[in-house]
């Protein structure tokens, strides 16, 4: 039976799950302060990538920290003046570090990432934007075999769970992508993996299209929630009170300024990273390329050539430290000497984290009529559609392709 469904949020999460909820032929309204495919939708790599099942700490992520802080080229820096704050999210973060609770995380990521193709086909397909859906596979490329030996641990998880992959020696990363500098002995390539060629024009056109198959988007901003004795019943918002029937929570790094209103607190942190996107490089790339030493992506886009990493724990409110997309700048110099300028836009974004690298997807706890979709860290590109057909199923009493039940938004308690 046709629900009346109310998402906030319209990123990439929120309007593929608003996608996915229309289809089925609900009544769906987006409400969003700022337009489809703002914050992380616009700016991220643009990574499709299946197999991306390994959480972000693994054994031994404690005693690299203090070498990535020096490093003034490393790829993580945390602004003191908010460690206090950020300290309980890190210690959690390191005790999902225990080698027992990395393999049960990368069991639950695989089989959520694993759709990411199939999911998103019938969406691009119907909006007409399939061309940005390029599965094209990346490279991984290493400065030294040391370097490769020493991420062994990530590539057994990934393999263990089915993820293809060939090894690389120079000469094949040359065959892949020439205008790389030849100081990468070895690497690995992906062939399932992808990537979208214009994040921001993907969320866009979903969302166009959502709006001509009937879908609403009001740019409003979300106040409060009304609670009831059944749930959920109204927003409050900047341009007045909206009266709702179902709700879905998709607001990235602000989702838990709701879920905690409606007895659902995660511990949701605002890891913000960077990029720099060159418009006339004078050199290209045919497939994305990934350097994990610098835990950053090049990726080829529409708009040229983008590189983005970096993680900062500064908060959502501090104003950005543009000297990290200065830090991208030199790694892509470096890594490609032709290229005519590093000269571009620069963006920082916050991803929604969680300290055990696995989202909240599912319903609440307290309220019958609400549901979550939110906390993918580094992965919210690639698992969206996967999400949106999982609220989906579960709004219309289907059940899910997969267990759901490691996305739970109590597991923190």
């Amino acid at each position: 039976m046709p629900k009346q469904i109310t998402i906030i949020g319209a990123g990439i999460v929120g309007i593929a799950t608003a996608c996915y909820l229309r289809r089925d032929g609900h009544e769906v309204t987006v409400v969003d302060m700022n337009p489809p495919g703002e914050y992380c939708s616009f700016g991220n790599a643009g990574i499709l990538s299946p197999g991306s099942c390994v959480p972000q700490a693994l054994p031994g992520i404690l005693w690299k920290v203090p070498g990535y802080l020096a490093d003034p080229l490393g790829p993580l820096t945390v602004r003191w003046s908010y460690l206090p704050k950020a300290a309980p999210w890190l210690l959690r973060f390191v005790a999902n570090s225990r080698l027992a609770r990395v393999e049960k995380i990368a069991d639950a990521l695989r089989p959520l990432l694993k759709q990411t193709f199939d999911a998103y086909r019938p969406l691009v397909a119907h909006a007409g934007v399939s061309d940005l859906i390029r599965q094209t596979g990346y490279i991984v490329v290493y400065e030294s075999e040391n370097a490769y030996r020493g991420d062994a641990l990530a590539w057994q998880l990934r393999r263990d769970r089915g993820v293809v992959m060939e090894e690389l020696d120079a000469q094949a990363i040359r065959h892949f992508a020439p205008a790389l500098a030849k100081i990468y002995p070895c690497g690995l390539y992906l062939p399932e993996q992808g990537y979208v060629a214009n994040p921001g024009r993907l969320t866009q056109a979903l969302a166009a299209q959502f709006q001509r198959d009937g879908g609403k988007i009001l740019q409003r901003k979300v106040l409060a929630i009304e609670i009831g004795a059944d749930g959920a019943h109204a927003l409050a918002t900047d341009a007045g009170r909206l009266p709702v029937e179902t709700l879905v929570i998709c607001t990235g790094v602000h989702s838990n300024e709701f879920s905690a209103a409606l007895g659902d607190p995660v511990p949701i942190e605002a890891e913000r990273g960077y990029h720099v996107t060159v418009s006339d490089p004078g050199v290209e790339l045919p497939l994305p390329v990934f350097a994990p030493e610098g835990k950053f992506f090049v990726t080829p886009m529409e708009m040229g050539l983008r590189i983005a990493g970096q993680a900062e724990f500064a908060g959502i409110a501090a104003e950005p430290d543009y000297a990290r997309a200065d830090i991208l700048a030199q790694h892509l110099r470096r890594i490609l000497p032709e290229i005519r300028t590093v000269q571009g836009t620069q963006w920082m974004g916050r991803r929604p984290s969680l300290p055990d690298s696995l989202p909240v997807i599912g319903p609440s706890r307290r309220h019958r009529n609400v549901y979550y979709a939110f906390g993918h860290g580094h992965v919210g590109l690639c698992g969206a559609a996967p999400t949106g057909r999982i609220i989906a199923d579960l709004i219309a009493g289907r059940r899910p392709v997969i267990d759901v039940s490691p996305y739970r938004p109590g597991r923190f308690s």
